[in-house]
């Protein structure tokens, strides 16, 4: 990102969500995105995850300029390339584990066989082989997470973006599940996680604060890795 700027207008006044971002990440990296309330967080993962476009400004994705793309373009880019992981979880209660990790790929035209295939290998990824026929309502939270993730993972993208991915679990599943991560991550996937919890931005490799839409600082963290 190079000069990134997001302003939404809201009745009379501009809100500056993103004031002036220039942001590098490396494929590989391992990065934890933290800030107060209204700091920009949030817009900034919509625009890292293609799912808006900076006011101005210029965000290169793996070489594509992702600030010119329509509509169309910005969602062929997102199937290819992001896995997303949510607070909530948002998985579809009447559809099974298997079902809803295959859900990206019924909509990338993916065929039914080798949608199958491929969600049950992302759901031995996350240790979730012994649950694959069971609805969300039958799982735990750190479960349902884990089917989440699953369901990032299956399309092979280059990135993970996690929202607040620890923000719906207790102390031991959030432990459990940012492990997860921290193999995902050792595999070969960039991941960036959004959150407002020291001790989760710590599993990162590297801590980026925002505040009133600026990075206020950008921080290397286990040297030793």
């Amino acid at each position: 990102m190079e000069g990134v700027r997001k302003h939404y207008r809201v009745g009379d006044s501009v809100v500056r969500a993103l004031d002036g971002v220039d942001l590098r990440i490396r494929q590989g990296e391992y990065v934890a995105v933290m800030g107060p309330s209204g700091s920009g967080k949030s817009t900034l993962m919509n625009l890292l995850g293609c799912l808006d476009v900076p006011s101005s400004g210029r965000y290169l994705l793996r070489g594509l300029d992702v600030d010119r793309m329509d509509d169309d373009a910005l969602s062929d880019v997102r199937n290819r390339e992001i896995g997303f992981v949510f607070q909530s979880f948002n998985l579809l209660p009447r559809l099974d584990a298997l079902e809803n990790v295959a859900l990206p790929l019924l909509y990338a035209g993916v065929g039914r066989e080798e949608r199958r295939e491929r969600a049950a290998e992302a759901l031995r990824q996350v240790g979730l082989e012994a649950r694959m026929t069971h609805r969300p309502d039958a799982l735990s939270g750190g479960q349902r997470q884990r089917v989440a993730v699953a369901r990032a993972l299956v399309t092979r993208p280059s990135i993970i973006l996690a929202d607040e991915p620890t923000g719906n679990l207790d102390t031991a599943t959030s432990v459990e599940v940012m492990k997860l991560f921290d193999s995902i991550h050792r595999k070969g996937n960039t991941v960036i996680l959004v959150t407002h919890e020291e001790d989760i931005a710590r599993h990162a490799h590297r801590m980026v604060r925002l505040r009133d839409g600026k990075i206020e600082s950008d921080e290397n963290l286990h040297q030793d890795r």
